[in-house]
């Protein structure tokens, strides 16, 4: 097919997404070796196709209608390290499993990305939307990005202050969205073996203990607390399979907060960011609107586990998903003035968020 080896036509996309829905691709290829992608792109600008590049599926929702261009999945492997002082300089290909990769620094005794354990995904997606939870993410760590660039048509290499990363944002899903595709990912750990506790869930779990925490204790405990809230992948949990975090904690100004507090008994949850700004669990902000975990549109749901994931209770369609949270963006923007932001990436919809 025009040259381009291991093109497929009209590949089912759900299996390779953790929510399990979703129509087929146009044409489908994996890419396991660099040199793949530049004749993979020709073929998609001679056909004049949409381009999609596909990771981990555990962050995108395609539509029932599927892809209507190439999709490719990048399948590349390889880790390496390099020692850097205190330091050591992790380099993981982009198809690598995210968790793997965790979990091999918390054995080696390297700290920095400790509290990112149980996210799905591969490494490529990290940076995208710079990865973060229980009080890291992935722009404390990452040094360099190994990326092919579409509008130059060569590989280039991006230092992390070129990255722009922000909470849930950098270039690749912003200002440059669609022009680079990640290759590889540079990550700068601590040797100390020291494990960051900041986040108020781990340092209530820790807080009696009379030894310090190591840095697979903490490992196990943001396991143990994804598990209960049904964010780890288990193909056997009704309410694992989801795109994780369906919506992202909104970002408001201090006064802004301020008047919503205001308007409970209760303390209002938030936390005060560097710039004065407070985040807002969406989460919070969805039950106070009137849902309830286990709330249900056809097949899909909201996780009984955790109000802030939408699941798929088995053979729910891209369109009864898409209508929950459409109606969690509404009564929340109702309730509240605050518009909540998607996080998974719509793949074949009409445009980028249908919400």
């Amino acid at each position: 097919m025009n040259g381009t080896t291991g093109l497929r036509e009209h590949v089912p996309l759900a299996a390779f997404t953790t929510l399990g829905v979703g129509g087929p691709a146009r044409y489908f290829i994996e890419l396991y070796s660099e040199s793949d992608l530049a004749p993979a792109l020709a073929f998609a600008e001679r056909k004049r196709l949409p381009v999609f590049i596909l990771g981990g599926g555990s962050n995108i929702l395609v539509s029932d209608e599927g892809f209507r261009g190439l999709v490719i999945h990048v399948a590349l492997r390889g880790v390496s390290s390099q020692p850097a002082g205190n330091h050591t300089i992790i380099t993981a290909a982009a198809g690598e499993n995210w968790d793997a990769i965790v979990a091999a620094a918390v054995s080696d005794g390297l700290s920095g990305i400790e509290c990112l354990s149980g996210i799905p995904g591969s490494v490529g997606g990290t940076p995208v939307q710079n990865v973060g939870a229980y009080g890291q993410e992935v722009s404390q760590s990452i040094t360099r990005v190994r990326a092919f660039d579409r509008e130059e048509n060569r590989g280039v290499e991006l230092q992390a202050s070129e990255c722009a990363f922000s909470y849930r944002s950098s270039i690749f899903n912003t200002s440059l969205q669609n022009r680079f595709i990640i290759l590889s990912v540079d990550f700068r750990l601590h040797c100390d073996g020291e494990p960051a506790i900041v986040y108020p869930d781990l340092q209530r779990m820790f807080e009696s203990r009379e030894s310090d925490a190591t840095l697979a204790d903490v490992r196990k405990a943001v396991l143990n607390i994804r598990a209960a809230k049904g964010m780890l992948i288990d193909g056997s949990v009704e309410d694992s399979r989801s795109a994780g975090s369906f919506f992202r904690n909104p970002v408001v100004e201090r006064t802004f907060f301020e008047r919503i507090a205001s308007e409970f008994s209760e303390s209002v949850p938030g936390f005060t960011l560097d710039d004065g700004k407070v985040k807002i669990p969406a989460a919070w902000l969805i039950e106070k609107a009137g849902f309830r975990r286990g709330d249900t549109r056809g097949r899909a749901a909201i996780s009984r586990k955790h109000s802030l994931a939408i699941v798929n209770l088995g053979g729910a369609t891209a369109h009864e998903i898409v209508s929950l949270a459409s109606q969690i963006v509404e009564r929340v923007h109702q309730r509240f003035g605050i518009v909540l932001t998607p996080e998974p990436v719509m793949i074949g919809f009409d445009r980028q968020y249908p919400v």
